[in-house]
């Protein structure tokens, strides 16, 4: 199995420039991220960003914004295997809903004999598990910047780190959760999850993304799940999320998150993905997700290779506005003959309207234009009696419909615009080429 990554070591020599990231420094000088969605960028001389970096929430950096970096030198640490919920105020630990038997339970650790207390879910719906910061009054303190209180839910599973009338600093970690441990990590639990995201099934843990950006907030429980709440900077309409209980939400509250990230862990479903971020970032998350399993084997494969198949994965469009074409709303069709058809209408006549589809490789290779290449991939029977009975023409476009009919396949030379080129050869060229057939 792979190591779990732990640090971010910069690759190229530059400055170091903070964006969007919240920071608190420790008593012993170290400086802690304090919120999600924050980035390190390193700028060079020029000003130009070379690289950017997700600053990882609760991890330890080694720089300063502003300070110099060298290829090769750790600016992020953080601990790979436990989620903390960090506190954002200095005061006195207050233990609310927090009742042994009920909302958590006392573990003995085998190894160094101390109690660990952990939440556990409750079925009684009043009792909410959480940790309020309070100031030497016993007055629950409110977030600098905010008009939110210094009270944080905690999920269940997670180990309560600090004690009831604890003094505690900013930054200072209040619980932990452990990470989910992702089988994927070697070849053999990672090729499953690559057959997962050829096949574009949605994961059976899948994580809910944010539709839109804004700020999170937390709403009251709703049958049991608990509800969370994007509210957006410009005013419009709020999105709300249903988070079953038992999965951990990795954002708190007041937080800012962009459209497309998580507000749960587990994989990301790809079809929400496609709606939300489009075709680019789909295309790009899957090819990343891929390359990780390989790469943590050490088996280096060229992005083309994996591209070439997402880019059929994503050749079709499903109609949602037919416009003045002959497409009937909910046909599915490759993005050609789309472009194609809305060329076709005059300038005064109305467009299709289209959105993109993620297919697996089988649906994709089954529903191709071509009936030689699906007959030759599955189910050949069946697709070569459909042809039939549908009187089906195959117009040879693609490579392997042309390779089993043993044509050129249309590709560098055999491309079709090139078939009626003629090669003009000079007189005396000509008269060398015919000295040398001579002498042969």
């Amino acid at each position: 199995a792979g190591a779990q990554v732990n640090k971010t070591e910069v690759r190229t020599a530059g400055v170091i420039e903070f964006h969007r990231l919240k920071t608190a420094k420790l008593n012993d000088g170290s400086i802690i991220i304090m919120n999600k969605v924050g980035e390190i960028y390193v700028k060079n001389a020029q000003g130009v960003v070379k690289e950017r970096y997700p600053g990882v929430y609760g991890a330890r950096i080694f720089i300063e914004e502003g300070g110099s970096v060298t290829p090769g030198q750790r600016i992020l640490e953080w601990d790979p295997f436990a989620i903390p919920i960090l506190s954002e105020v200095s005061g006195t630990i207050r233990y609310e809903d927090l009742v042994v038997g009920k909302t958590i339970k006392e573990q003995i650790d085998a190894v160094t004999g101390l109690t660990h207390k952990v939440i556990v879910e409750t079925k009684d719906t009043a009792l909410q598990a959480r940790i309020a910061i309070c100031d030497d009054n016993g007055k629950v303190m409110i977030v600098p910047g905010t008009k939110r209180e210094a009270v944080y839910r905690l999920p269940a599973h997670a180990h309560i780190v600090v004690d009831d009338g604890e003094k505690i600093e900013i930054g200072h970690a209040i619980s932990k959760a452990q990470r989910e441990t992702t089988k994927t990590k070697d070849i053999t639990g990672g090729l499953p999850r690559v057959a997962e995201l050829f096949e574009a099934r949605k994961p059976s843990n899948a994580a809910q993304i944010s539709d839109i950006s804004g700020t999170i907030e937390f709403g009251p429980e709703l049958r049991g799940s608990r509800r969370v709440i994007v509210r957006p900077e410009d005013g419009g309409d709020i999105m709300t999320y249903s988070v079953p209980k038992g999965r951990y939400i990795i954002v708190n509250e007041g937080d800012y998150i962009r459209a497309g990230e998580a507000i749960m862990d587990g994989p990301a479903n790809p079809h929400d993905l496609l709606r939300v971020m489009g075709v680019k970032a789909l295309a790009s998350y899957i090819v990343d997700e891929i390359q990780e399993v390989y790469r943590l084997q050490g088996v280096k494969i060229d992005d083309k290779h994996i591209e070439v198949i997402v880019s059929q994965m994503l050749k079709k469009v499903q109609i949602e506005d037919a416009g003045d074409t002959n497409f009937i709303q909910g046909d599915s069709v490759t993005k050609h003959i789309f472009e194609e058809a809305n060329a076709a209408l005059d300038p005064d006549e109305q467009p299709a309207k289209a959105r993109s589809l993620l297919l697996g490789i089988t649906k994709a290779s089954l529903t191709t234009e071509s009936f030689i290449s699906a007959a030759s991939f599955q189910e050949t029977t069946k697709v070569l009696t459909q042809a039939a009975l549908e009187g089906k023409s195959d117009k040879l476009r693609g490579l392997k419909e042309n390779v089993i009919m043993g044509r050129l396949i249309p590709a560098g030379t055999g491309i079709s615009r090139y078939r009626d080129y003629e090669a003009m050869v000079d007189e005396e060229e000509q008269d060398k080429i015919e000295a040398v057939g001579l002498q042969i």
